[in-house]
């Protein structure tokens, strides 16, 4: 296998999983409002498994450790057992992601959700492999844990916002629909007709941010089953973990997709013949996703595996690739303009939920390499 040789190699690695767990998410919003997350879900399952197949067969295959065939085959069927049940709930987590997307957004459903997955698995990793300065590493994940709340105010004040300029905008239509008949009953004294009006309804942000947390509540627990599996003598490796967690992913996404399909959790249920009339480009989409999001797996699983005098460790790996819930937060805010007329308080609030982040950031990164 192929990993890396210094700290500052795993570092970057970290840096690239980061940006890649933070961006996956654009191809899905490109996809179009009409494609629903349930069938996006198929082609990024798939992506994944072809990403983890080409990084198995060559940087996996190549270099001075064992291949990624040979750890499968000196690894336990429990590591394996625990891979596997990691991708599974990494599957059903990150469809409920998805979903949280469509509601609120990426600047809202990956602080919200993947904030929670950091805390939850950060922990449970420190837990299972201590390995980092534990102050520089809860202190950056309190500031983290900080930037979400900040993240979370900001939406919730836009949401405010965006409620009293539509009752103003009523208000003000009432008062000149008012007006106009006035005026009209004075000039031709006709008989009054009842005049109905239908509001349209803007979304409360307490289902984006329910589906959020329960994403992130699954999703913490995913990467201490994949490190259990992955890390130690007998462990499968970065590459071999890889494989096996993609394989936990399609089926996952295979079987739970169709529960999925058939509630009511946004919109309508659909047939999974909706999946076959979707065109050439949504469903290259969801496979470039899902290799997007493979390369940042692989990268930061690579890091998480390293020699044991440069190791990062899985609860620093994991708390770095957490933090591309900041780069999710510029895509949305920048490219996706999710909070576009909002006022300058909001702007504020997310000025210092960014600033939180980065900070936390910092704190991880040498977290590793600062002894008291």
């Amino acid at each position: 296998m192929t990993l890396p040789t210094t700290y500052q190699a795993a570092l970057l690695l970290l840096v690239l999983s980061m940006v890649c767990w933070g961006s996956w998410a654009n191809t899905f919003k490109l996809t179009g409002s009409k494609w629903r997350f349930e069938l996006f879900s198929y082609d990024y399952a798939f992506g994944v498994l072809i990403a983890s197949l080409i990084a198995a067969y060559t940087l996996g295959s190549h270099g001075s450790e064992l291949s990624f065939s040979d750890r499968l085959l000196v690894t336990g069927l429990r590591n394996e057992a625990f891979i596997f049940a990691g991708g599974i709930i990494f599957a059903i987590a990150n469809t409920l992601l998805m979903a949280a997307i469509s509601v609120a957004g990426m600047s809202v459903a990956f602080p919200v959700g993947i904030g929670l997955a950091l805390v939850v698995g950060v922990t449970l990793n420190y837990f299972i492999n201590p390995q980092g300065n534990p102050y520089l590493l809860f202190c950056g994940i309190l500031l983290v844990v900080l930037a979400i709340i900040a993240d979370s105010q900001a939406y919730r004040l836009k949401d405010r916002e965006a409620r009293q300029a539509k009752a103003a905008a009523d208000k003000a239509a009432e008062e000149k629909a008012a007006a106009t008949a006035a005026k009209s009953q004075t000039a031709k004294p006709y008989p009054q007709t009842r005049v109905l009006q239908t509001k349209k309804r803007i979304k409360t942000p307490t289902r984006g941010i329910v589906l959020s947390l329960l994403a992130g509540l699954l999703m913490g627990f995913f990467y201490p089953l994949v490190s259990l599996g992955m890390m130690g003598e007998f462990g499968a490796g970065a590459y071999g973990a890889a494989v096996v967690f993609s394989l936990g992913v399609l089926a996952s996404t295979l079987v739970c997709n169709f529960v999925f399909l058939n509630i009511r959790l946004i919109g309508e249920p659909i047939s999974i013949r909706t999946y076959f009339k979707g065109t050439r480009y949504q469903h290259l989409l969801g496979l470039f996703g899902g290799i997007v999001w493979a390369v940042g797996g692989i990268s930061n699983f690579a890091a998480a595996t390293t020699p044991e005098s440069i190791q990062v460790g899985p609860a620093i790996s994991l708390a770095m690739g957490q933090c591309a819930t900041l780069i999710s937060v510029l895509w949305g805010l920048f490219v996706w303009k999710e909070f576009k007329g909002a006022s300058r308080s909001v702007g504020w609030t997310i000025a210092l939920m960014m600033l939180l982040f980065v900070a936390g950031l910092a704190l991880l990164a040498l977290a590793p390499i600062v002894k008291f």
